[in-house]
């Protein structure tokens, strides 16, 4: 029992730290040692400990590769392209907007992660709405909402779609195959409901605006579609896909060190190395919870099988935990206890970690930075819309996402 409480207590800590992240300290500060300790106090074995961090190691590699890929984006212009493309192809419609941002969260959540949508979009489209005039609240909400629920399509998108992927055994063609119909189901869903609620907000005039001519980003653009070829490729032969991440990376890095437009240590900086030591050490301490009890208590209370209610009762679970321990945590809990049953059952749960932290603002990391940049760009979320907008958006796209997998698991032969 004292193993147990001491594991749990070190886990709220960690997440304390990294929902709070006092002083803009790393989420590490605490991961890190809490690691340690459950190592050093034989909670979690030498051999289980290795084996968990080789597990972890193709992710992680995968994950660095992206957010550097992101990064070298942002520093060749990338983003204040797809500025520039909001305000011109809006001109005249505040729904317009708001189906553009739509479509630009979409592209950008599933090639270049919900962080890139959080962290690097939401400014661009914050200055955008500002400089047409138009309410800032539509827009803003579709960045925070669809860095979550646009992440589920390709493992890039979002780190829990990677250990999802590494999980389930499936190619990154299959994965994607599995998870279109149910990715296309939520963003209708999300698309239908913010167009409902802000029907006001956009249903005024929009200023018309000619931004100064932008030069095209064709050579990022170009490393970007190859990049995603590269992801199909391996897929087919074989190769590790982070192979194409990582030259993707290496290239777009090159081109943007030799223009001048990013320094050495704006490279090392994109690699968020301190958010990689979390996730090993967050990791860690969940695995120490779960052998001290938690594991127990869950195994024999989760449905078994791949059938229609069991997919639906493993996804609000998953949402459920997501929301209270957030969405990273909720899946390396959940993941021992339905790799057994197949790919489509972890491909539920995974539609619950990802959908699921649109109803609270600590759902996932990518919602509390995407609410920290909104507010530094003068956007103040209003907990009261965003929970409201949750409510209307989150149990209905979790229901029919995972009705579009259950569909997609018949109709497909790899399921």
């Amino acid at each position: 029992m004292g193993g147990e409480l001491g594991a749990v207590a070190l886990l709220a800590a960690v997440l304390v730290v990294a929902v709070v992240r006092p002083h803009g300290l790393p989420e590490a500060l605490v991961a890190v040692p809490a690691a340690g300790v459950v190592y050093l106090t034989g909670l979690v074995s030498t051999t289980a400990a290795t084996e968990e961090v080789e597990r972890l190691l193709p992710v992680l590699v995968f994950l660095v590769a992206v957010f550097v890929l992101a990064r070298m984006c942002a520093a060749e212009g990338v983003f204040t392209a797809a500025g520039h493309w909001l305000a011109q192809s809006s001109d005249g419609s505040a729904r317009r907007l708001l189906l553009r941002v739509f479509v630009i969260c979409v592209v950008v959540t599933s090639v270049l992660s919900l962080d890139a949508t959080a962290v690097l979009l939401t400014p661009v489209v914050a200055v955008t709405a500002a400089r047409m005039h138009v309410p800032a609240a539509p827009h803003i909400y579709a960045t925070g909402h669809l860095s979550n629920s646009a992440s589920l399509l390709l493992p890039m998108g979002n780190l829990t779609n990677l250990l999802a992927l590494a999980a389930s055994g499936l190619t990154l063609v299959h994965f994607a195959g599995l998870m279109l119909l149910p990715w296309a189901a939520v963003i209708v869903i999300e698309y239908a409901v913010f167009t409902t609620v802000f029907r006001r907000e956009l249903s005024g005039p929009v200023l018309s605006t000619r931004a100064e001519p932008r030069e095209t980003p064709v050579f990022a653009l170009i490393v970007l579609a190859l990049t995603l070829i590269g992801f199909v490729a391996t897929s087919f032969v074989g190769i590790e896909p982070y192979w194409a991440a990582i030259a993707g990376a290496v290239v777009l890095t090159g081109h943007a060190l030799r223009g001048g437009r990013v320094r050495p240590l704006g490279v090392l900086t994109a690699m968020d190395l301190p958010f990689i030591a979390f996730v090993i050490g967050l990791t860690v301490v969940v695995q120490a919870v779960v052998s001290e009890g938690l594991g127990q208590w869950i195994d024999g209370r989760f449905p078994s099988g791949d059938g229609l209610p069991s997919l639906l009762l493993l996804a609000l679970v998953a949402a459920v935990l997501a929301n209270v321990v957030n969405n990273l945590p909720a899946l390396l809990i959940l993941l021992p206890f339905v790799e057994g049953t197949g790919p489509v059952a972890i491909l539920a749960v995974l539609i619950g970690v990802n959908v699921g932290p649109n109803l609270t603002y600590t759902g996932s990391l990518a919602t509390l930075l995407w609410r920290r940049v909104a507010q530094d760009n003068g956007v103040q979320p209003a907990l009261a819309r965003f929970t409201a907008l949750g409510l209307a958006t989150v149990p209905a796209g979790i229901v029919v996402g995972v009705l579009a997998l259950w569909m997609s698991a018949q109709l497909l032969p790899f399921a």
